[in-house]
């Protein structure tokens, strides 16, 4: 078990209340003390933490990492130790890999994978096909399950209205369905529409607002109807977020990715392929709706989509270039710099990146900094801005669209079950992390 560990003097994000100025003892994994002037006695590690922000580590519940059978992109130790990095002390890993997850067998290799290599915890989704729903059934041991309603190929897209019913209305109602939601046969039609057309900026044409409106609306409606808990991931349109303004049952739940609420269709100009994603990058005004949602509960957490691919396989032309970009270094940075500017307070940070995520996977004793919590915590510098730097980042694709983003909040301290996994910069190789466990 980890040694005692005191933090002084740091800044404590604290569920209720101001952040103040205080100490924290962690024993045993877990949150002991919280107070002023803790005693340092019989203490075997004492860190002074004065001028620094002291939170919950983040949960990120959408991630790509890879593995198996694409690791020349990212896999689960490297993953992990990005996620380290950037203040992420928990992650939710989707099912497209290669063979996808999409049975108990794939689900149990991935988490013994994850033992052995992953300084942070981790949890997998179970994915959704056309014929394995006694899987999606009996299956243990996952977060949730996955539903590509679009932007996918082979077995894990599933498309076919009487599927998804049956999946709805078959599985237990407790357990997270979380969607992709754009709809397939609008994204063909309107891939036809646009043929012939290479440049990036036509991505956000071919998966239009009206492609994320008809699949997120189709899953509500099934969501509404058989009570079973949605989460749509990556919400990136107004037409959204007005929907669930005017529709969302108290068990739907929805995320967004701060590269939609920070970067916009004007961005391919200067970035290219670099900022092809799915679903694709909106207009201003999309934005402006996402952050109103944010604010106003209707969007529930932050995820970062965290999909790597190499700079190589980037510099295809389009439509050859594949969808996604690395986030997991980055988010939390982009979101305190976020708070700093007036966008949104710290507190908001912490509710979207750390609490809500536990809360809507049913993750217990994570995301708050809270006496009998799991010891997954990050103490951040919110005064000295730094650029992100490709140089710096651990993700083995190597690069970031945020490259040369002035941005405060880095992480210099990320501490997993009461261990230190980031430090000065350097990961703690020999860190493991634990297996997430989900309450329905």
């Amino acid at each position: 078990m980890p040694s005692d560990l005191l933090i002084r003097n740091a800044e404590l994000v604290v569920p209720e209340g101001d952040p103040w100025v205080g100490d924290v003892l962690l024993r045993d994994g877990r949150i002991a003390q919280i107070g002023q002037h803790l005693p340092l006695e019989g203490v075997a590690r004492v860190i002074d933490a004065e001028g620094h922000t002291l939170m919950p580590g983040v949960i990120d519940p959408q991630v790509h990492f890879r593995e198996p059978g694409r690791e020349h992109k990212e896999d689960l130790q490297t993953g992990s130790w990005a996620c380290a990095r950037g203040g992420v002390t928990s992650f939710l890993e989707m099912p497209n890999t290669d063979p996808p997850t999409i049975d108990q067998r794939a689900l149990d290799d991935k988490l013994a994978r994850a033992a052995s290599k992953c300084v942070v915890n981790y949890g997998f989704f179970i994915g959704a096909t056309a014929d394995n729903l006694k899987e999606l059934q009996r299956v243990q041991g996952a977060c949730g399950i996955k539903i590509f309603m679009g932007s996918q190929h082979g077995p894990l897209l599933v498309d076919d209205p009487l599927v998804l019913e049956r999946i709805f209305a078959e599985t237990d109602p407790n357990f997270v369905i979380a969607v992709h939601a754009e709809d397939h046969a609008r994204i063909q039609a309107r891939r036809a529409l646009f043929a012939g057309r290479t440049d990036v900026a036509v991505h956000s044409l071919i998966q239009d607002e009206e492609a994320a409106l008809i699949a997120s609306r189709r899953a509500l409606d099934l969501a509404t109807r058989y009570r079973h808990r949605l989460h749509i991931l990556h919400l990136s349109t107004g037409l959204e977020v007005e929907l669930l303004r005017q529709h969302k049952p108290a068990w739907v739940s929805a995320e967004v990715t701060p590269q939609h609420l920070l970067l916009s269709t004007a961005d391919y100009a200067r970035l290219g392929s670099l900022v092809q994603m799915n679903p694709p990058l909106r207009d201003a005004a999309n934005l402006a709706q996402l952050w109103q949602g944010l604010q106003e509960g209707i969007l529930d957490c932050i995820a970062t989509d965290h999909a790597p691919h190499t700079l190589q396989e980037k510099a295809q032309p389009y439509p050859h270039s594949p969808s996604g970009m690395p986030g997991v270094e980055t988010a939390l940075p982009l979101m305190l710099t976020a708070a700093q500017q007036g966008r949104c307070s710290l507190h908001q940070v912490v509710q979207w990146m750390c609490e809500a995520p536990a809360r809507l996977y049913g993750i217990p004793n994570k995301g708050r900094l809270q006496v009998g919590y799991d010891a997954d915590l990050v103490l951040v510098d919110r005064r000295t801005p730094k650029p992100v730097r490709r140089e710096e980042l651990l993700t083995k694709c190597g690069w970031s669209p945020f490259e040369g983003w002035e941005l405060v909040g880095w992480p210099l301290l990320t501490i997993v079950g009461g261990q230190i996994v980031f430090q000065n910069g350097q990961v703690d190789p020999s860190v493991r992390g634990q297996a997430l466990t989900f309450l329905r």
